[in-house]
């Protein structure tokens, strides 16, 4: 007799189980990350619970716990999705808005796209990070993640300003860690939340004022 796993119906059915159960649990961490979200930003790190945004999200706290383990884990979750805009494991500088930067001869245009990404990417992160900075000095897992942050803003500070250099020279006197930490200065989450809020810029403001600051502090005049 034909064990069931043997019978055509049944392995011809596997597949399909198994598709189904990796969308379903796809769609079930994006609202997680969704509700999680909302929820840093309303009421930042302290005040949200898992147990709120597991309700928020309609599902229970262990499936919250087992998909994200740590409430840090997850602003970190949160933090990486709302940086790419979605949840591929595709790292920013292997992204098509940085192939293309790449692709441009000039300083402006490289520039011009670095600018755009950075700014799309703001819209949507800069209000968790801060949210993780806030809680840096109480909780020591959401301040590792607080400074993987800040380190991760400086890479892509370095990226910028050697392909500014490659683009021709710095301005004289202005040494590659300097022009690092000038280009890292201005990414600060707090510069764009404080200029498109408290300011009332609109974002294409910021990403014009953040590019033509690039190079006018950067390149020679």
């Amino acid at each position: 007799m034909d064990s069931p796993a043997s019978r055509p119906e049944t392995v011809s059915r596997r597949p399909y189980q198994s598709a189904r159960r990796q969308e379903q649990a796809r769609r079930t961490r994006a609202r997680i990350l969704s509700a999680a979200t909302q929820q840093f930003l309303a009421t930042g790190y302290a005040g949200t619970t898992v147990k709120a945004v597991a309700a928020a999200a309609g599902v229970s706290v262990p499936t919250v716990e087992a998909g994200f383990g740590t409430k840090a884990r997850l602003l970190k979750a949160a933090i990486d999705v709302a940086t790419a805009g979605d949840d591929t494991p595709v790292a920013m500088l292997d992204r098509a808005w940085a192939v293309r930067a790449q692709a441009c001869a000039d300083a402006g245009g490289f520039v011009a796209e670095f600018a755009a990404a950075l700014t799309t990417s703001a819209r949507r992160a800069a209000g968790l990070v801060l949210a993780a900075l806030d809680a840096a000095r109480l909780d020591e897992e959401i301040g590792a993640v607080a400074a993987q942050m800040a380190a991760q803003r400086e890479v892509m500070a370095a990226w910028l300003v050697d392909g500014l250099a490659r683009r021709g020279s710095l301005r004289d006197g202005l040494d590659r860690a300097e022009a690092t930490d000038t280009v890292w200065l201005l990414m600060d989450p707090a510069v764009f939340t404080r200029l498109t809020g408290s300011r009332g810029w609109p974002p294409g403001r910021f990403q014009a004022w953040f590019a033509d600051c690039v190079l006018r502090l950067l390149r020679p005049g």
